[in-house]
């Protein structure tokens, strides 16, 4: 194929970067606020990044499933415009935001439970101090987190994605002040340490849901898709938007809590690979986070073109960011592999020298597997985009649920708990983990169900009127 070919048309690789790259740079954005967040957390203490990184995988379990949730509205947006109903979209944003709102108040309910939790874990007592300070802030402020991602949707399924990007720049530069200011007692804040890091978080992901929800509600777009008319609950579309929704937000929430529990037994390893791990995982986050904004930008295209009965330009769509965000990768796994030195040299920069260097050299390892399951990964988040973006979710979801524990954790758990194994064993089967999603999720895509699948309703019959005229005597 010529990269002509390549490039235009529709579902062609320049419409999906269009709608994507503005998305792209947001969750860069993101990325760089929690690089930032254990980049002057390992500066704190290596107990402090460890602890920040087990209590957000461990919190974002639930996070996640509400996220993932409300970021399904991309799809809902981009169908309705698709289909040339832009009035609903305004309706649909209203089942998200009440649905963030209900959320965010039952996850703040289960933070007094951080304490017991955490306390199964079997860690360092230090640790466990930071993991569970890290958590009940986070479980306490998550409506913000869920909303703001919740409200993105408007603007990511109508592909005006450039918003997004402003509003997530704006809160990354507010945190990482906050983060500064507050972790370290900087400009008169207190030296809260994990705390301050944790309310820096809330209070950003706060002010980009306020920005949003202002946008949202500007006249043009009162007129043009109901944003104030609309706010009623209406049980059905709240109903389809769960049915939908759910299974993406207890996908993430299944591969999250996963993870969350894969920590766990590293931690019970030992607090260096724990800590290595945490950085590995940062350093990832600093790949993988754009290509889950490709992810939405796909979801987005593919919806909209299923909404408009274009189903071969929707499965063009996810192959163009297929070959894109492939050669992206590949040059990030020579990365991982070639420059690990660099990497990790801004943790080492402001890191206890006696400590960090054996932290480095089980780093270095791990960022080994990164590159190896990069690509897989990739697939996993492309594919399943497609997917997603036709409203085929229940089988990402079993999916995730089978692997998880069949490939990651039950062998990481017998290898680690029971034969004694090491750090290295137990990062072999996450990595089994993640190649085989992706393979899986390609042969799916393959079959081609998803593309008589939609989350809308159908069109309600437009009655014509026809005047009679008397028939002549």
């Amino acid at each position: 194929m010529s990269i002509e070919r390549f490039w235009n048309g529709e579902g062609g690789g320049r419409e999906v970067l269009i709608v994507a790259y503005p998305l792209i740079l947001a969750q860069m954005s993101f990325t760089v606020q929690v690089f930032i967040d254990r980049l002057f957390l390992t500066w704190h203490s290596p107990e402090a990044v460890a602890g920040a990184v087990t209590g957000l995988f461990a919190v974002w379990a639930f996070v996640g499933l509400c996220i993932g949730t409300g970021e399904y509205l991309t799809t809902f947006v981009a169908q309705y415009l698709g289909a040339g109903r832009p009035e609903r979209i305004g309706p649909a944003m209203w089942q998200g935001i009440y649905f963030a709102v209900a959320a965010g108040a039952v996850l703040a309910s289960l933070a007094p439970l951080a304490g017991p939790v955490f306390d199964l874990a079997g860690h360092d007592a230090v640790v466990r101090v930071h993991e569970v300070t890290y958590a009940r802030i986070l479980l306490l402020g998550s409506t913000a987190v869920i909303l703001m991602a919740t409200l993105s949707t408007f603007f990511a399924g109508r592909g005006n994605t450039r918003v997004v990007l402003v509003v997530n720049v704006i809160a990354t530069g507010v945190n990482a002040i906050l983060d500064y200011a507050w972790i370290f007692g900087n400009f008169g804040f207190p030296a809260a340490g994990v705390a301050g890091a944790a309310a820096a978080t809330v209070t950003s992901q706060a002010l980009g849901s306020a920005i949003l929800l202002a946008l949202i509600l500007r006249r043009e777009h009162r007129r043009a898709y109901q944003t104030l008319a609309g706010w009623r609950l209406e049980p059905a579309l709240f109903a389809r938007f769960l049915r939908f929704g759910l299974p993406t937000g207890l996908q993430y929430s299944v591969e999250i809590g996963a993870f969350a529990l894969f920590m766990i037994l590293i931690g019970r390893i030992g607090t260096v690979e724990l800590a290595a791990s945490g950085i590995a995982f940062n350093l990832n986050m600093l790949v993988f986070m754009p290509m889950l904004g490709l992810g939405v930008g796909v979801s987005a295209v593919v919806g909209r073109h299923l909404g408009a009965g274009r189903p071969e330009a929707a499965e063009r769509t996810t192959w163009s960011a297929f070959g894109m965000s492939l050669g992206y990768m590949s040059l990030c796994g020579l990365l991982y592999v070639g420059a690990p030195g660099l990497l990790l040299a801004p943790y080492a920069a402001g890191a206890d020298p006696g400590t960090f260097p054996a932290v480095a050299s089980v780093a270095t390892v791990l960022l080994r597997f990164i590159a190896f399951y990069s690509i897989f990964d990739m697939m996993n988040v492309v594919f399943a985009a497609g997917l997603k973006g036709a409203g085929d979710t229940v089988y990402p979801l079993v999916l995730t649920l089978c692997l998880a524990w069949g490939a990651m954790l039950v062998p990481a758990y017998v290898a680690c708990e029971l034969l004694g194994a090491g750090a290295y064993v137990a990062w072999s089967t996450a990595t089994a983990y993640v190649v085989l999603l992706g393979l899986l999720f390609l042969r799916r895509f393959r079959t081609g169900r998803w593309k008589t699948m939609r989350v809308i309703e159908a069109a309600p019959e437009r009655w014509a009127v026809v005047e009679l005229t008397p028939t002549p005597p």
